[in-house]
Formats: structure tokens, sequence, C-alpha cells
């Protein structure tokens, strides 16, 4: 206890702060759809390359229309109670076309995860839908299923991670200090939480949807507000208590900084975990807001080895100021820090300045050389917008809506019902010769295979810049990417085949700690470069 407080008391004692210089720009942007009649608040990519997105119920009507007459008729809503538009769609990738999803109760600010069979499990809510859980299986024509009151607290701002056993664990929400488990355990389903009290800041909160991490030691990484915890979900113990982000500035929601963990190198004689955390807002910030004022956002990254015996943050400076905005980690390990304003606070009305320009952060750059800025998006992406990374290593990002019903004139920012890709460096044409692309099929595996991994490079091959990484697809909303996660596998040497063709053999993960069961992305990366990626389930 003493040992924990002073490591508060002394964040100056524990920390680095270094400027970084900033790259040229570099990415491509297009517009995919310049409406999907939704705004694409909460998005997951799913292994038929689909993508369940949805908004709110109580925005009011969309642009999008329920087929064959459909239409929802909730006494219990608060805005439309007879509503004959759709709130969510599925986005086929491939052919760049959606179509309508029926939800039944109100899903504002709520969670989710993908089960090890590849269905989305969706959680809580608004209203008399912040008990629910509705299930999205990935199959043609199939639509959401919704049991009703399956939760045992309300799940409004929340977060999930997928654990080992299958199971996601439920964390959190608006007044909720505790968690719970889906499917249910059989024992006491809500179980109380203290740090989520502890870290709860009168007047703003600064503690929704927090961080969380599985650890290489099977543990929770769970920051809120401005610190953190290890904890062992299984015995509802408190592991560790990490020290206070030097500053103290707050990083969780509404002050909405992001956060990834970052890649996990299975090649390492000793693995190591790290968490980043980019962005945010200053104490205050949210209150001030009120009163007309709109703070400047933080221009910091923070960055801590959760696996050290004595971890320390070492502060970053961005190239930018930046809050809502999006960490995406990309196939090569790199990490796209995409959306959001420049001051103010996420909230209805409250961020301002949008930051048009993606950044590039490079985690294996010595310090100093980390950040890339890239070419920026002609739209404004605010409060509720979303990003999520393509099997083909493109990002697409939607959403803006920081209003309290659909609102396309008159405005600061618009509502934005529009789709659009950004593609980063590693996709344009100049490096189409060194771009691998994998040609052998990637059957169902098990913990511990081997896998031979067979890919085409049509330039000389460099046998030492050769890697097979492994990718969870997250479920995003709100600035945070729930259950991202990048492996590094273990490899072999590469085997020339015959002319451009070659094989490497990879060792799926020996443990669900490392990946909890389920649907992954498969990416060979040569010289940085990677290839499109292959589904892969793991169990």
């Amino acid at each position: 206890m003493t040992t924990t407080y002073l490591l508060f008391l002394l964040p100056i004692l524990i920390a680095t702060i270094i400027t970084s210089p900033v790259a040229a720009a570099g990415g491509q942007w297009r517009v995919l759809q310049k409406s999907i009649g939704v705004v694409a608040m909460h998005m997951q990519l799913l292994h038929n390359d689909r993508i369940a997105i949805f908004d709110r119920t109580d925005f009011g009507l969309s642009k999008l229309p329920l087929p064959n007459g459909k239409c929802r008729h909730d006494p219990r809503e608060t805005t439309v109670r007879n509503d004959c538009t759709a709130h969510s769609v599925e986005y086929d990738v491939k052919s760049n076309t959606f179509r309508a999803l029926f939800v039944e109760t109100d899903v504002w600010c709520s969670s989710g995860s993908v089960n090890p069979v590849g269905t989305l499990i969706q959680t809580g809510g608004f209203n008399d839908g912040d008990r629910n859980v509705r299930i999205f299986e990935p199959c043609n024509g199939c639509d959401w299923r919704e049991i009703q009151g399956e939760l045992g607290a309300r799940r409004w701002y929340a977060t999930n991670h997928a654990l080992p056993d299958g199971r996601q664990i439920i964390i959190g929400g608006r007044q909720q200090f505790n968690y719970e488990f889906y499917p249910k355990n059989g024992g006491a389903n809500v179980i109380n939480l203290p740090f989520l009290a502890q870290t709860n800041e009168p007047g703003a909160e600064n503690n929704l949807y927090p961080f969380v991490f599985l650890n290489v030691d099977g543990n929770l990484f769970i920051f809120a507000n401005n610190r953190a915890i290890l904890f062992d979900y299984t015995k509802n113990a408190v592991v560790r208590q990490f020290p206070q982000i030097p500053g103290g500035e707050p990083r969780s929601y509404p002050s909405t900084g992001s956060a990834v963990l970052l890649p996990l190198n299975l090649q390492a004689r000793n693995l190591e975990a790290e968490v980043l955390i980019c962005g945010g807002a200053p104490k205050g910030a949210f209150q001030k807001v009120a009163k007309n004022e709109f703070v400047g956002a933080l221009n910091t990254c923070a960055r801590i080895k959760i696996t050290d015996p004595n971890p320390r943050w070492v502060l970053e400076k961005m190239p930018g100021a930046r809050l809502m905005g999006d960490m995406i980690t990309l196939p090569n390990g790199e990490v796209l820090i995409i959306n959001g304003a420049a001051a103010g606070a996420a909230g209805w009305e409250t961020g301002r300045n949008p930051v048009l320009n993606p950044v590039i952060y490079k985690p294996n750059n010595p310090i100093g050389a980390r950040f890339e800025s890239q070419n920026p998006s002609n739209t404004p992406r605010m409060y509720h917008s979303t990003a999520i990374l393509l099997r083909d290593g493109r990002v697409l990002v939607g959403g803006s809506n920081p209003h309290r019903a659909y609102n396309f004139e008159n405005v600061l920012f618009p509502t934005e019902l529009s789709l659009e890709a950004f593609s980063p460096t590693y996709l344009e044409p100049i490096f189409a010769n060194i771009r691998p692309r994998i040609v052998s099929p990637t059957p169902a595996q098990k913990y511990g295979q081997k896998l031979e991994v067979q890919f085409e490079v049509q330039a000389a091959l460099d046998l030492n810049a050769v890697q097979v990484t492994l990718l969870a697809p997250p479920f995003n909303t709100h600035s945070f990417s729930m259950n991202q996660r990048l492996l590094v596998l273990e490899s072999g040497k590469v085997a020339n085949v015959e002319k451009n063709k070659y094989a490497i053999e990879v060792t799926i993960p020996g443990s669900p700690i490392l990946a909890p069961p389920g649907f992954y992305i498969l990416f060979v990366v040569h010289k940085e470069i990677p290839s499109e990626g292959v589904w892969v389930q793991i169990h």
C-alpha cells in the first residue's frame, strides 16, 4: 500500500518526455459510400468479410428504410415509437454494398465481442436495451437476434474482452462499478470492482469505456481515467497497481483518448507486453464545455511495459493534440491514429477543431523517430466515429454525429453517414513487386500446431525481412477497439519452393491466453509490406 501511494505521488520520477520529429505525409483516401443511411457508431468485421454496423434507435428516423414494410414498435422508446427505418446495416467489403438490419431495442453506446465460432455477441445499450444481449451470425440473410434481460446489470459505456475459456468479460458502464461474464458462469454474475468507483471523477466520470487488454500472464490490464491495475478475474483480485500517468490527466471517456496493446512478438526470448495510450482531454475539459470553453486536447502518448517488474510510463509528444482518435493496429505492427478533434471533450456538441490528418506510430523505431503524419481526409470524424482494419490492409472509416438526433443542416459538424477507406502507404503501387501474396490454404488450427504458409513475391525476397502476423479483428466504438491484438508468430527459415514462390513454417500460439479462441487474420509481411490477409480459426 505504501509503495503504491508513493508511486502515485511521484509520477515525475517514473516518466520520460520525448518530442518526435514528424516525417512526410503518405496514404490515400477514397469515399466508398456517400451514405449508408445510419451513423457508423459501432463496427465489427466478421470472418465472411462483412461488417456489422449500428448506431442507436433514439436518434430518430434514419435515412435507410427497413425492407418489406417492416417496422419497429416500441412503446418504451424515447424518440420514435413506430419506426420503419433501420439503425443497423451489414456492409459487404468485397461488393461495396450494404443491407438494412433490424434491432429491437436501443443499442446506444454499447459493447461487444466475437465468440469462438465467429458470432458477434453485442451487449447492453440504453433505456430498454441496457440489459439485453444481441446476436449476429455471419451468414447470408441473417439478422439480429435479441435476448431480453440477459445481463445482470445495465451496461452503457462498458468494455468487453474475449477470455481464454471462450467467454467474454463485460466491465463497467455508467454507474456500474462491477463486471460480469457472458455466457454466465453459474455463480454470482455481477461482481464488484472497486477500482471503477475509485477512478470515477465527480461531474465528469472520465472512466467509461475502460481500456482492457489480456496480458500474457492471463490477467487483465484495466485502465480507467489516469491509472491502471492488473486484475485476476478468476479470483476477483488486484495483482498490481500501476503508477499513474505522469501529469495525472484523464484519458478515458469523456476525456477520450485511445489505446492499443502493442504487437506481441512470440519470437522473442522473453515475451513482453506493452500498452500505448494516446491523446485525451485535460481534467476539467468536459465541465468547461458548459461555459462554451473548448480546452485544447492532450498531445502526448504514454507507453508502459506491463510485464516489467518495475514498469514506468514513457511520454512522447504526438505531431498534434487529439481526442476521440482511434488507434488501429496495422498488419506490419505499426499503429494508425485516426479521427478525432483537437479541442473540447467527447459528447453532444462538445468537440472542436477536427483533426483530419492521421498519424502512423512506428513502435520499433528509435525514440524520437516514431511518428509519421499522413494525408488528410476531407471529412471531419468527430464524436461517434469509428475505424477498423480490413483484410486487404485498408482502414474503413465511418460515423460522426455529435448531436442528439440526426442533424444535417445548420450545424458545425453535420451528421455523417458516409464510409471511406484510408489506404496506408504500404498499399501504394510502388510496393507491388515486394508485396507477398498468400497462396496456400489456412484450415482451422489447434494451439501449438505447425502451419506451412506458402506465398509469392515478384521481386527478390529478403529472407531476413519476412514475418507472419496474426490479428484479432476488434469491436470498435467510442475511440476504443475492444479485443484488438496482433501477434508476431514464431517462424522457421524461409524456403524457396519454386520461382517467386516461398514457404515458411510458423507455430500457432501455444495457449489461449496468448490468442483466445476464434477467428484471426493471418498476414505475411515482407520489408514491412503486408500481404492481403487470410482468415484462420484457432481452437
